[in-house]
């Protein structure tokens, strides 16, 4: 039964569009307001991660809640929408660290690799390093697009190693399967999307070629034009994936959605620029009690903009009120 009824979301009148949803947060909301302590820990094969703590506030008693927030596809920890989840769940008693993905904080990552939508072991390494610092009864995990991949991969390809304190996630529009959520990105009417993840990461790319050398060869980079021919060149050869077919297949959360034994809220806009059909997982739903999927008609791409004088958007209310119901 998981497949939530339509959603009580109804964008502003003038907001209509899953295009101009996706965007308009970008360039017209103000990045809400934060004061996060960052720490960097080591992860196991001698890399870096950063993250942003974000103290529970707003007179509660201190808590013993921590929410474990994830960014997506060359996002970082202090984006408009990672901000907005962060202040939303602190204002309601929930310590949040917004972590960075390697390579997104700021600072290039030491070593050849930096991170891909499924990779895991940064994501237990950030929760088991969380769980040594503060003594919580109730972690949650929040992922926004890959990121949200991340978090159900996590859940459900090894249920059995998920701490016992992990007892909720949220994951808001996720491409939980890659390959079809590549061959959409791909389409002429997201050509501008597409633009600008490329700028980053082949930037990325001739930064690490400047420090490996003939490891990384930017040879013909300029003339990428898709997300697949991107992670063809260089996210699975140096990942250890035959390409980017084998990458998409092995790094989808989709085929591990069944094993999720977390309470799970999945939020998909039906208008989502970046989705494919394959992307809105109905029979998953159905046929896992812990996998609640809602789609609200409008929302677009991590969009589901509110206008209101908190600057809180309709999403981080929605994943606030879901969490708080099994803390």
């Amino acid at each position: 039964m998981p497949v939530l009824p339509d959603s009580g979301y109804r964008p502003p009148f003038v907001l209509w569009n899953g295009h101009v949803q996706t965007v308009y947060p970008v360039l017209f909301r103000p990045l809400p307001a934060i004061a996060p302590r960052r720490e960097r820990i080591a992860t196991p094969d001698g890399d870096f991660l950063d993250l942003d703590w974000h103290a529970a506030h707003g007179g509660r008693p201190a808590p013993r809640r921590l929410a474990i927030i994830l960014h997506g596809l060359e996002g970082h920890s202090r984006r408009k929408y990672a901000a907005g989840m962060a202040r939303a769940l602190a204002r309601r008693g929930w310590t949040a660290l917004a972590w960075n993905f390697r390579g997104c904080g700021g600072e290039p990552n030491r070593r050849l690799v930096a991170y891909h939508s499924g990779l895991t072991e940064d994501l237990r390494t950030v929760l088991t390093h969380a769980l040594s610092r503060a003594a919580c009864d109730t972690v949650a995990l929040v992922g926004f697009s890959i990121g949200g991949n991340m978090v159900l991969k996590y859940l459900g390809e090894d249920p059995g190693r998920v701490p016992a304190v992990v007892r909720r996630a949220v994951a808001i529009s996720v491409p939980c399967d890659l390959a079809g959520a590549a061959e959409v990105i791909a389409r002429p009417a997201n050509r501008l999307y597409t633009a600008y993840f490329l700028r980053s990461l082949t930037r990325k790319m001739r930064e690490k070629h400047a420090r490996f050398g003939a490891a990384v060869d930017v040879a013909g980079l300029s003339t990428i034009r898709t997300i697949e021919q991107f992670d063809e060149r260089y996210v699975a050869p140096l990942f250890g994936f035959a390409g980017a077919q084998d990458y998409y297949r092995r790094a989808s959360c989709l085929p591990h959605l069944g094993a999720v034994r977390v309470p799970t809220l999945m939020i998909a806009a039906a208008d989502d620029p970046f989705l494919s059909p394959s992307c809105y997982p109905y029979a998953a739903a159905r046929a896992n009690p812990d996998l609640f999927l809602e789609v609200p008609k409008s929302g677009g791409h991590v969009g589901f903009v509110e206008r209101n004088a908190e600057n809180e958007y309709w999403s981080e209310r929605r994943t606030a009120e879901f969490l708080e119901a099994g803390a």
